[in-house]
Parts: C-alpha cells; structure tokens; sequence
C-alpha cells in the first residue's frame, strides 16, 4: 500500500480516471487488471509480500502471465517516499514498469529514478484539459510495446450539414456591341393652307372651253317662236 494513504478527494478522483482511461486502452493489447483506490484486487509480486499497482497488463494467454504494472501518480506523490516504497519495487519485477505522472511532476520523477536507479519502461504525462485528459511520452525504453493511441478519445462532434451551393450565374458569350441606331427624323407635316380672310370666297362658275356650243337662251327663243307666227 502507498504510503500516501489519504489524497485529496479531487487528486484520487483524477487518479481513479486516469487508472480506468488507461484500462480501456491497454485492453487493445493486453489483459488488464485494476486496483483503484483502496482496493487490492490484483497482486503481482512474491505471495509473501505482495504489491498492488494501479494496473496489472497480462498476456492474452490461457496462462495470463504478468508482463507490466503501470502506476500513475498525482501531485502530491511524486516524492522520494513513494519513490523508495514502490518504485523501487516495480522496477526491480522482471516486467515492463510504465510510470504515469502529471506534468508539473516530471522533472522530479525523472530526477528520483535517475537518483534511485529505478529501470522504467516509459514515463509518461498527463494532464487535464478541460473534460479531457492528454498524454505525452517523456522517456522510452527500447522494446516497449506500449499501445498505440494512449490519449482519451475526444467527444464526437456533430456533423455541420453542408452548406447548398449557390448556383453561378452562367458566364454570358461577349458580344461586339452595335452602335446604337440613330432616330430617322419626323415626316414633316404638310402645312395648313393660309386661313381665308373675311367670307370664304363663293364657288366661281367655270369658264367655258373653246368651241363648246353656248345654251340658248331663253329670250331668243322666244323671240323667234313669235316671227314664225
């Protein structure tokens, strides 16, 4: 057991989401195990004196052979206590040994298995963006099969609907512009004829042509109905 026995309720909450992130995505390749908080379901070590890490990676065996522990860590416990009670021990088991630490903690936790010569498999960061939470690699050691994508999968986003295309006007064929065609000009109006002053002039008998025989008239006729009596 850490010697840490009692961490801030915010710290073990982050502690216990990390452990069962972390379970979800060493399952890809490995049999996992997990000891949150207080409980002691999976011991790796001698019988005698058991250890029980954060996370116990198993081969996908009949067998299920131990093949790594991982044990994360928060602010408060990366410190040379915990270092020298189970670090020690955990780099000590024949098995890959992955170290989790926030990322405020890691020159610290670097420095402590530098000092203590721990043998670390990984070292690994994390820290917490909002909802999430986010892993960097700090230190690997050759052969390390750690999984693929260790960061927490984010929330899926709702698909904006496409946006309809406004249709393109169609490109228009470029015409020679004709001259603009000039204006015939107005017929002109005949004038009026020039008003007639005063009375309008009486109709004149047409003169007689040349030659037309003249209508007797009617005291000739007259007269010379009274000589042949």
């Amino acid at each position: 057991m850490s010697p840490i026995l009692v961490r801030p309720v915010r710290e073990q909450l982050e502690h216990d989401r990390v452990i069962r992130l972390l379970q979800a995505k060493y399952k890809r390749k490995f049999e996992v195990a997990i000891n949150p908080g207080n409980e002691q379901s999976m011991p790796v070590g001698p019988p005698q004196a058991p250890w029980y890490p954060d996370l116990v990676l198993m081969a996908n065996e009949r067998s299920k052979k131990v093949v790594g522990v991982v044990e994360v860590e928060t602010a408060e416990s990366v410190n040379h206590l915990e270092a020298m009670s189970q670090w020690v021990a955990f780099g000590k088991l024949k098995v890959e040994f992955h170290l989790y630490v926030p990322v405020t903690g890691v020159d610290s936790a670097r420095r402590l298995c530098t000092d203590l010569q721990i043998p670390t498999t990984e070292i690994w960061a994390y820290t917490s963006i909002g909802d999430q939470i986010r892993f960097t690699a700090v230190q690997r050691a050759p052969g390390s099969s750690t999984p693929v994508d260790t960061r927490e999968p984010r929330p899926a986003r709702v698909a904006a609907e496409p946006r309809a295309r406004e249709p393109q006007p169609a490109a228009r064929a470029v015409k020679t512009a004709a001259p603009p065609a000039r204006p015939k000009p107005a017929a002109r109006r005949a004038a009026p004829p020039p008003a007639a002053k005063g009375r309008a002039a009486k109709a004149r008998p047409a003169a007689p042509r040349r030659g037309a025989a003249k209508a007797p008239s009617r005291k000739t006729a007259s007269s010379r109905a009274q000589k042949r009596r």
